[in-house]
C-alpha cells in the first residue's frame, strides 16, 4: 500500500529537510535529536492519505502533515517531563539529556514551528488549517491537564477517563486527517465526517493501547507490559475492574494502586488476576470493537471513490493491528 512506503518516505524526508536555526545549538539540537528518534509517523501520514482520498495531490499536503508531526512531537516532549520519563524509543528524554528547562524551550520552539509550517499555503485554506489546529492544540491541553488530575482523584468515572482519551489522543487523529481534506478542498460535509472517523479510530487505538498494556505481547506492542500499572494509571481496564467488583477485590486492586510495592513482577501479575477475575478484559476488548466499526461505518458516510474508501480502511486495520 501507498501508506506504507511513499507517504512515510516523504514524511521522513520533509522531517529531515526542514529548517532549523543553528544559534543557540543547545536550543535546536534536542530538536534534531527527537525527530532522530523515529516513530511510527501515524498522523502526518493520515493527512496526506486523507488528502489523496479527496482527490487532492496529497504532496500539497506535506506540510500539513509535518505541522501536526511537528505539534505531536511538542507534546512528548513536555509529556516526558511531566511523567518523570527517562526514555523515549528505547532513547533519552530530552529532559534527562539537555535537562528540563532546555527541554521546555525547545518543546517551545517545536510549537512554534508547526505552526509556522502552515504560512506557505494560501490564506483561505491557511485560516481554515490554523482554526483547526488551534481546536486541536487547546483539546490536546485539556486532555493532558484531566490526565494529570486523575493522578490524585480517586473518583474519576468511566465518563470522565473517556472523554480524558478523546481529548488527549482522539482529538489530534481527528485533526490530521480533516487538515488533509481541507487542502484537497472537499466539501465541509466530508471534512467533519472524516474527522469523525478520526476520533474513533482515536478512541479504539487509545483502548486498544490500554489492553495490550497488560494482555499484549512486548516484542508485538514496543514497550514493557505492564508499564501502566506500575505508574498507578487508571486506564480503562482498572475502571470495568472497579465498576465489576465485590467488595474484597475493590479493596486488593484500590490497595495496590494507592500502596507502596516494591515487587513491580507481583503487582502487575495480582492487577492482571484482578482484570480477569472482573472481566474488565472482556469488557474493554468490546469497547475496542465498538469503536473500531464506528470509525469504519463512518467511511460509508464519505463522498468518495470506493478505492479510496478501502485504502482508508485498510491503514484501520493496520493501525488497530500494530503493523505500521
Amino acid at each position: 500500500m501507498i501508506w506504507k512506503n511513499e507517504y512515510r518516505d516523504l514524511v521522513e524526508k520533509g522531517l529531515k529537510e526542514m529548517s532549523f536555526s543553528n544559534n543557540p545549538d543547545s536550543l535546536y539540537r534536542p530538536l534534531r535529536y527527537f525527530f532522530s528518534l523515529g516513530g511510527k509517523r501515524i498522523r502526518p501520514i493520515l493527512t496526506l492519505l486523507s488528502c489523496n482520498s479527496f482527490g487532492g495531490n496529497f504532496k500539497k499536503a506535506l506540510n500539513a502533515a509535518l505541522s501536526v508531526e511537528t505539534f505531536h512531537n511538542f507534546t512528548l516532549i513536555h509529556d516526558d517531563i511531566m511523567d518523570s520519563s527517562s526514555f523515549r524509543r528505547g532513547k533519552e528524554t530530552v529532559h534527562n539529556k539537555w535537562g528540563v528547562n532546555n527541554a521546555i524551550l525547545s518543546g517551545d520552539v517545536m510549537l512554534i514551528l508547526a505552526y509556522q509550517l502552515l504560512d506557505k499555503y494560501d490564506p483561505n485554506v491557511f485560516l481554515k488549517l490554523n482554526k483547526v489546529l488551534n481546536k486541536a492544540a487547546i483539546e490536546v491541553c485539556e486532555g493532558q491537564q484531566m490526565d494529570l488530575d486523575f493522578e490524585s482523584d480517586p473518583n474519576v468515572s468511566l465518563n470522565d477517563y473517556m472523554k480524558m482519551i478523546r481529548l488527549k489522543t482522539a482529538v489530534l487523529l481527528g485533526c490530521a486527517l480533516e487538515m488533509g481534506a481541507i487542502v484537497a478542498c472537499t466539501s465541509e460535509k466530508n471534512q467533519k465526517k472524516i474527522y469523525d472517523f478520526g476520533i474513533n479510530l482515536g478512541l479504539a487505538f487509545q483502548l486498544q493501547d490500554d489492553y495490550l498494556d497488560v494482555f499484549g505481547e512486548q516484542d508485538k506492542f514496543g514497550k514493557k507490559i505492564g508499564g501502566d500499572i506500575i505508574e498507578n494509571k487508571k486506564t480503562i481496564l482498572f475502571h470495568f475492574a472497579i465498576s465489576n467488583a465485590d467488595r474484597d477485590q475493590k479493596k486488593h486492586i484500590l490497595d495496590l494502586y494507592t500502596k507502596n510495592q516494591s515487587d513491580f513482577d507481583k503487582k502487575i501479575s495480582k492487577t492482571k488476576s484482578i482484570f480477569i477475575q472482573t472481566k474488565a478484559d472482556i469488557e474493554t476488548k468490546k469497547l475496542i470493537k465498538h469503536y473500531t466499526e464506528k470509525s469504519l461505518k463512518s467511511l460509508d458516510l464519505l463522498t468518495i471513490e470506493d478505492n479510496k474508501k478501502k485504502e482508508l480502511e485498510l491503514f484501520s486495520i493496520s493501525l488497530m493491528n500494530r503493523e505500521l
